[in-house]
C-alpha cells in the first residue's frame, strides 16, 4: 500500500485525470463510476482502438488506487453498430453484397467474410477477440442492442421533449444548407429498413413520436423514437449514450474536441452532466501526416507486435498522449529498449518514483520482475536490450533464435527460453526486425589508416582477454585503445587517473565499419555477449574489406546495388 499523501501529490497523468473523478464523485454523489470507450464497427479494431482502451484502463486503475477501491467501477466498450453503412470499407470482400447494403444499420448489413449473421457482429466480435487477446477488463454493449430492448428509451423520450434545445445547440455548428434538412434523430424506414437522413416535419413529444416524409416517394411516416424505430445522429447520440448510461469518463482525439463540447452542451439540456476526459494528440506518420484508416498511412497493431512486444505499445500509448507522436516502424526499439529500462529499475524505486514509473501503470499496479542476465551474488544482473539483440544479430551472420541464444548462454549460463520467456520472443522480434528494416540500411564504409591502426591495436589487445566475459574489463580495453588513437584533447573528459578522454569519433568508428551504422552498445557490453575471438574475427573480416562486399552483395540480391 502506498501512502495517502504520497497518492494525493502522484503527478502522473493518470493520476491527474483519476483526481478529476474523485472531485466527480463528491459533487454529484455517484456510487459507482463508468467509463466508456467507443468504437465504429464499420472497420476493424485498430491500433487507435488498443490506445484509447489502454489509457482509459491506466485512468480507472488509478482511480480505484486514490478511492482504495471502495467505489466500484465499469468500463463499456460501445459499439455504434446501429449506423447506417454509408460506403463501402476498401479492406473486405465481397463489395457488391455490401455496396447493396449501403444505408443499412450495420447489424443488418449482411457480414462479407461469411461467418457471422452480420457485418456489425462480424467486426463486433473481432472487437471482443481483440480486447479479450490483450487481457483488458470491459463491459461490451451494443447500440443496436441498446436502442431496441428499451434501454435508451427513457433519455430518447427526454431527447424529444428537449428537442428545440439540441436544435440549438447543433444548429449553429452545421453550414447553411445542412441547417435545412438537419435533424437529430434518424428513423429506420419501415419497409426497406435504412437509415434514413431525412427532416422531421413534427415532432410529438406526448405520444413520443416523429413525422418524416421519404424522398424518393413522397410517402410520410410517424415512428416512435423508441424500441429501436430511430437512432440518432451521431453527436447527440453520443450525448444520449452518456446520459442513458451515466458515464463518467470518456477519452477523445484531438481532432473531437469541438464535438465533444457540442455533445456536452446536449447532455446539459437533458439535465446530464458530461463526463470528464481528455482530448489526446494524433499519430503521425513518418513523413509527419496525420495518420488516416483510409489512405493507409499508419502503422498497425499486427504490425507492431511482429517486432514489438504488447508493452512497448502501451508505453508509447503513455508516453505524452497529449502530444503529437510520429507511429513509424523507427519508434519501435526505442520504446521496447525504455520499457526493458523501467521495468529493470521499478524494484530499486522509492514509492514516488514507482507511482511515476510508467510499468506501475501499464500492469495496473504489479509489475513483473525483470529478467535479468549475466549476474552474480554481487550484482543482480542486467536486461539485455532490443538494441544489443540487433546488433548481434547484425554480426552473427544467423536468423536462427537457436544461434542467437547459443551466444546468450555462453554470456549467462543457465539462462534459456524456458527461464526467460519474454526474452525468448524478444529474440524472435529482433531477427524479424533486422531483417526488415535494420539490414537493407546498414552502411558499411573501409577504415581510413589511423582507424585501420586503431582497430588492428584492439584487435590485438583482445587476443590477451580471450575467454573474457568481464564487461568493463573488456569496455576498459576499448577505451584504453582509444586514447591512444582518437584522445579528447578538449580537455572536457578525462579518465579517472588524469589521462585524456576518448573523442566520440572512436566509437564512431567502431560502429560505422563493424556494425554499418552510425550508433551502437556500449562495446564492452557488445564483446562480453557476442565473445572476444568471435570480435577479433569480426574486426579481421571488417579491415579485409569483407564485411562490406558481403552487404553490397546483400543489397545487390534485393535490387538495391
Amino acid at each position: 500500500m502506498f501512502d495517502p499523501a504520497l497518492l494525493a501529490t502522484a503527478n502522473a497523468w493518470p493520476f491527474e485525470e483519476a483526481r478529476k473523478l474523485v472531485a466527480r464523485v463528491e459533487r454529484l454523489g455517484k456510487k459507482e463510476v463508468v467509463f466508456e470507450t467507443g468504437y465504429g464497427p464499420s472497420g476493424l479494431p485498430h491500433i487507435g482502438t488498443f490506445g484509447e482502451v489502454a489509457r482509459t484502463t491506466m485512468v480507472r486503475h488509478a482511480f480505484e488506487v486514490l478511492t482504495d477501491g471502495s467505489i466500484p467501477t465499469r468500463l463499456i466498450a460501445f459499439s455504434d453498430d446501429m449506423d447506417g453503412l454509408r460506403k463501402v470499407p476498401d479492406n473486405v470482400p465481397n463489395q457488391d453484397l455490401l455496396k447493396a447494403a449501403l444505408n443499412q444499420p450495420l447489424t443488418k448489413v449482411p457480414d462479407p467474410f461469411g461467418t457471422h449473421e452480420s457485418f456489425g457482429h462480424h467486426n463486433n466480435a473481432r472487437l471482443r477477440a481483440f480486447l479479450d487477446a490483450f487481457g483488458f477488463d470491459y463491459e461490451f454493449l451494443s447500440a443496436t442492442d441498446c436502442y431496441r430492448s428499451g434501454r435508451f428509451d427513457e433519455t430518447l423520450m427526454r431527447m424529444l421533449e428537449r428537442y428545440d434545445a439540441v436544435m440549438e445547440v447543433m444548429l449553429p455548428s452545421l453550414r447553411a444548407e445542412r441547417r435545412q434538412t438537419y435533424s437529430p434523430f434518424l428513423p429506420l424506414h419501415p419497409v426497406t429498413g435504412a437509415v434514413m437522413q431525412v427532416p422531421v416535419e413534427e415532432h410529438d413529444a406526448a405520444r413520443g413520436t416523429i413525422v418524416w416524409r421519404d424522398p424518393a416517394s413522397g410517402e410520410r411516416f410517424k415512428t416512435p423514437v423508441t424500441g429501436g424505430h430511430c437512432k440518432m445522429q451521431w453527436k447527440p447520440d453520443w450525448a444520449m449514450r452518456w446520459v442513458a448510461l451515466g458515464v463518467d469518463y470518456e477519452m477523445a482525439g484531438k481532432d473531437l474536441i469541438d464535438s465533444v463540447k457540442l455533445s456536452g452542451q446536449i447532455a446539459q439540456a437533458i439535465d446530464g452532466a458530461p463526463p470528464e476526459g481528455f482530448n489526446y494528440e494524433l499519430f503521425l506518420d513518418e513523413n509527419g501526416q496525420k495518420i488516416s484508416k483510409s489512405k493507409g498511412n499508419g502503422l498497425t497493431i499486427d504490425e507492431w507486435l511482429r517486432y514489438g512486444t504488447q508493452e512497448s505499445l502501451s508505453l508509447y500509448m503513455f508516453h505524452k498522449p497529449r502530444e503529437a507522436k510520429r507511429l513509424y516502424f523507427d519508434v519501435i526499439p526505442r520504446f521496447v529498449d525504455d520499457y526493458l529500462t523501467f521495468l529493470e529499475k521499478y524494484p530499486q524505486q522509492e514509492d514516488k518514483q514507482k507511482l511515476a514509473n510508467p510499468v506501475w501503470h501499464i500492469h495496473s499496479g504489479a509489475p513483473p520482475a525483470p529478467e535479468l542476465i549475466g549476474g552474480d551474488a554481487v550484482s543482480g544482473g542486467t536486461t539485455l536490450s532490443f538494441s544489443m539483440l540487433l546488433n548481434l544479430v547484425a554480426v552473427a551472420n544467423s536468423e536462427d533464435p537457436a544461434v542467437m541464444w547459443g551466444f546468450i548462454r555462453r554470456y549467462a549460463p543457465g539462462v534459456s527460453p524456458q527461464t526467460h520467456p519474454r526474452l525468448d520472443a524478444l529474440v524472435a522480434r529482433a531477427l524479424a526486425y533486422f531483417r526488415d528494416f535494420v539490414r537493407p540500411a546498414k552502411q558499411y564504409r573501409m577504415p581510413d589508416e589511423n582507424e585501420r591502426a586503431a582497430l588492428q591495436e584492439l584487435h590485438d589487445k583482445l587476443g590477451e582477454a580471450v575467454g573474457s566475459n568481464d564487461a568493463g574489463a573488456l569496455q576498459d580495453i576499448v577505451y584504453d585503445v582509444g586514447r591512444t588513437h582518437f584522445p579528447d584533447l578538449s580537455g572536457k573528459s578525462k579518465s579517472p587517473d588524469g589521462r585524456p578522454g576518448v573523442a566520440r569519433g572512436w566509437f564512431e568508428t567502431i560502429y560505422q565499419i563493424l556494425l554499418g551504422q552510425s550508433r551502437g552498445p556500449r562495446f564492452g557490453s557488445f564483446i562480453a555477449l557476442y565473445g572476444v575471438e568471435e570480435t577479433r574475427a569480426l574486426i579481421a573480416k571488417a579491415l579485409a574489406g569483407d564485411l562490406m562486399a558481403e552487404h553490397e552483395a546483400f543489397l545487390a540480391s534485393r535490387g538495391k546495388g
